[in-house]
């Protein structure tokens, strides 16, 4: 993959690849930072799920009340929201950022949202040399919201709704100007260090006991906080329910983790049972970075 490529996939989001988009659809060179409401309460893998098969009008990236992040596209990929502003002749583009909302898109953004988002436009200015500007026009670069422009929304929209509209001009855009005026940390030195240690017997012990315990309630907190991460960042469990209980939240993202390694059900059909056996745990720790013993 090409340096640029991989430049234009933001680390901190779970990366939850749209197809055919990401193959089929041109190529951008972002200048705008365009934000919205979904007008749901919709975490990144729900909206996933929604654009898979349904995906005229996708975003760039998804980002949850709890502040957790989907990117969907390459940054360098037309995304479909927006309108003409992905749409100039002369290639540019915006990137497109979908927020969960409640249904009227009347509620403001979560310090957890307004967090994640901030430090979402550092990096797009950062990688892109997105302005740090609101955007003058439809055209301009630097950072918008989606009811900005008519270029934006051939239609009109309230997006992302009239509290988000205040923050964005009184918190979201100052806050990202601040944090990208500040030089960027310095790489912290590489160490080898020792990979986390997960041991099958508690993790299935784990499954067996977590489901029958208040919610959040853990065996093996640890131990299966690290496998809940591995599968967060597989895109296969949202970041609200990595909270080290392996209940009936995990179970579903542990079957879906076992079709890839290619199990399925007893019957024809059936879905994986969604209880680790030594493979399925093993190569989830070799592709994440944690080592499995008995």
């Amino acid at each position: 993959m090409p340096w640029e490529a991989l430049l234009s996939w933001y680390k901190e989001a779970v990366r939850l690849e749209l197809q055919p988009e990401a193959r089929e659809q041109p190529t951008i060179r972002p200048t705008q930072v365009i934000f919205h409401s979904i007008v749901a309460p919709w975490d990144e893998h729900r909206l996933y799920a929604y654009w898979k098969n349904s995906t005229s009008l996708e975003s760039h990236f998804g980002v949850d009340f709890d502040g957790s992040l989907g990117q969907y596209l390459s940054t360098t990929t037309r995304a479909d929201a927006n309108y003409k502003a992905n749409l100039r002749p002369n290639g540019t583009g915006a990137i497109s950022v979908e927020t969960a909302s409640n249904t009227k898109a009347s509620d403001p953004w979560t310090d957890d949202q307004l967090d994640a988002l901030a430090d979402l436009g550092v990096w797009a200015h950062r990688t892109h040399s997105i302005a740090l500007r609101a955007c003058r026009s439809g055209s301009d670069g630097g950072f918008g919201i989606h009811r900005m422009y008519r270029e934006w929304s051939p239609s009109g929209t309230e997006c992302p709704g009239d509290k988000r509209a205040q923050q964005f001009h009184a918190e979201l855009l100052p806050a990202i100007i601040a944090r990208a005026k500040k030089p960027a940390a310095p790489a912290a030195p590489s160490t080898p260090s020792m990979p986390p240690v997960v041991s099958l017997a508690h993790i299935q012990a784990a499954q067996r006991r977590d489901p029958g315990l208040p919610q959040g309630g853990t065996t093996y907190r640890a131990e299966g906080l690290v496998v809940e991460t591995a599968l967060y960042r597989e895109g296969l469990l949202a970041k609200r329910w990595v909270d080290g209980s392996l209940g009936s939240r995990t179970r579903p993202a542990i079957s879906e983790w076992q079709e890839r390694c290619g199990y399925r059900g007893r019957r024809p059909g059936e879905p994986a049972d969604g209880l680790f056996g030594r493979d399925s745990l093993t190569r989830l720790g070799q592709k994440h970075g944690f080592r499995v013993t008995a």
